[in-house]
């Protein structure tokens, strides 16, 4: 629907389509019907359908939460690359310190406040 409302015309829209649930690791799923789908399937369509109209930043809240760690890392490995190789701006929102560990800014907020704004141990790696 993203790439419909932006008016890019339907065979592109399939292409594209087609490509991100590639990335996603769902190109088998493309024509599967959301209710056929499990919940870490449907936050893997969900972030392709994110990526679909090509924005300078993806806002990610806990996208590795319905996930096994393998799909997770899978999840993690796709940010980083769309973030070195297409230059956007990854916003992950996450309580997993192990994911905060790979960014390259962390950011922690407690009780609707800012209380730490520190280079991520991840800064080096990017």
């Amino acid at each position: 629907l993203p790439m419909l409302y932006a008016g890019v015309d339907s065979r592109t829209r399939t292409r594209r389509a087609a490509e991100l649930l590639e990335m996603v690791g769902m190109g088998d799923r493309m024509r599967h019907r959301p209710n056929e789908l499990s919940g870490g399937q449907k936050q893997r369509v969900a972030i392709a359908r994110a990526l679909a109209n090509d924005p300078p930043i993806l806002l990610a809240d806990e996208p590795t939460g319905a996930l096994d760690s393998a799909t997770g890392r899978m999840v993690m490995d796709l940010f980083h690359r769309v973030h070195r190789k297409d230059g956007k701006t990854v916003v992950l929102i996450t309580h997993n310190p192990a994911l905060a560990a790979e960014t390259d800014r962390i950011v922690t907020l407690r009780d609707g406040e800012i209380v730490a704004d520190v280079p991520g141990p991840g800064k080096a790696a990017v």
